[in-house]
């Protein structure tokens, strides 16, 4: 992790601006099983990603080494409208679904491109895109598929745990949604 540096940006008009600095890492990150993305999808994530960026609570973090993005975290909050927990496939109870918009920290993101993983890249964007905002939890998602084992490896060495299956759309691919406490 030698070189590589860390910022937090907790303004959305900034992160909007950053935001392009991450599409390179993006298609490198996403193109890889079990994403298997392209071009087009690079495009539909930072058109969802600035949107997101408008959303109560947004932190992004990067991680850089000189110029280059090496790796970058964001997540919001969940608000209290949300439907986050309705794309489970099997329906959790009332209680746990309940949000407020402060209950729920939503980590949208976590990627680090392949030469700088394996080095605390990942582990310090997360510390640092949690930290300090006193969510009663946090979630995320991730793959199901044997190539994203490293991820919920991490993930779960991090405290989280699977609490389902999700679908997030009619043509997504399922994605296990895991929920740890807040940090």
């Amino acid at each position: 992790m030698a070189g590589v540096t860390f910022e937090r940006i907790e303004e959305s008009d900034q992160a909007v601006v950053e935001l392009q600095a991450v599409v390179s890492a993006y298609q490198e990150v996403y193109a890889e099983p079990p994403y298997g993305e392209g071009p087009r999808d690079a495009a539909g994530f930072l058109v969802r990603a600035r949107r997101q960026a408008t959303r109560d609570g947004f932190r992004l973090v990067l991680a850089r080494e000189g110029d280059e993005v090496v790796g970058f975290a964001f997540g919001y909050w969940l608000p209290a409208d949300t439907t986050w927990w309705n794309a489970l496939l099997e329906p959790l109870e009332a209680r746990f679904v309940e949000e407020d918009g402060r209950r729920t920290f939503n980590v949208a993101e976590l990627a680090v491109r392949r030469g700088w993983r394996r080095q605390g890249v990942a582990a310090e964007m997360h510390r640092l895109l949690i930290s300090g905002h006193g969510a009663e939890r946090i979630t995320l998602t991730t793959r199901p598929e044997p190539e994203a084992a490293p991820a919920r490896t991490a993930y779960a060495a991090w405290g989280y745990r699977k609490v389902g299956l999700a679908r997030y759309g009619n043509d997504s691919p399922a994605y296990d949604v895991m929920v740890r406490a807040g940090g």
